[in-house]
C-alpha cells in the first residue's frame, strides 16, 4: 500500500478448501495436486477443518455459499487486494462472481480474522519436492 500496489490473493479459496467440499483426500481424484499437499494430509486436513467451520458457519448465517463469504472476506480488505479463484465450471465462476454483492459488516470481517489468524492453517503450503525450482 504504501507503494500504491495491488495485492493478487493467488488461490482465495485455499486450492478449494474453503468452499467446505473436501471432507478427505482419499476422496480427491488420483491425479489431484491436493492429495500430496501437506495442509491436505490427514490429521493437518481435519485440524484445518475449523477454519472451514468459522466460514460456513458465517455463509450459513449470510444465506449464501462458503466461498462466497472467503472471496467477501478477501474483498473487504480493500480496493487493492484482488482475489484471483480459479475454477473449472461455470456454475462457480458465476458463484465466485456473485461473491462481490455480498457485503460483510466490520463485525463479520473482524470475526473472521479473530478466527483465521495468520498462520492459523496446520501443513506447509507445498512440499519440498513442489518448490525445488525455487530460488529463495
Amino acid at each position: 500500500r504504501t507503494l500504491g500496489v495491488a495485492f493478487v490473493a493467488y488461490s482465495p479459496l485455499g486450492r478449494g478448501f474453503l468452499t467446505g467440499t473436501v471432507a478427505a483426500t482419499h476422496e480427491l481424484h488420483a491425479e489431484d495436486f491436493r492429495r500430496i499437499s501437506p495442509r491436505f494430509q490427514d490429521g493437518n486436513l481435519q485440524a484445518n477443518q475449523r477454519i472451514v467451520d468459522a466460514v460456513k458457519d458465517l455463509a450459513g448465517r449470510k444465506g449464501c455459499a462458503p466461498a462466497q463469504v472467503a472471496l467477501a472476506w478477501v474483498l473487504a480488505q480493500g480496493d487493492d487486494v484482488i482475489p484471483i479463484p480459479g475454477t473449472k465450471r461455470r456454475r462457480y465462476l458465476e458463484e465466485n462472481v456473485a461473491a462481490a454483492g455480498i457485503a460483510l459488516t466490520a463485525e463479520e470481517v473482524q470475526a473472521l480474522a479473530a478466527a483465521v489468524p495468520p498462520g492459523a492453517a496446520v501443513g506447509e503450503r507445498y512440499t519440498a519436492e513442489g518448490m525445488k525450482g525455487v530460488d529463495v
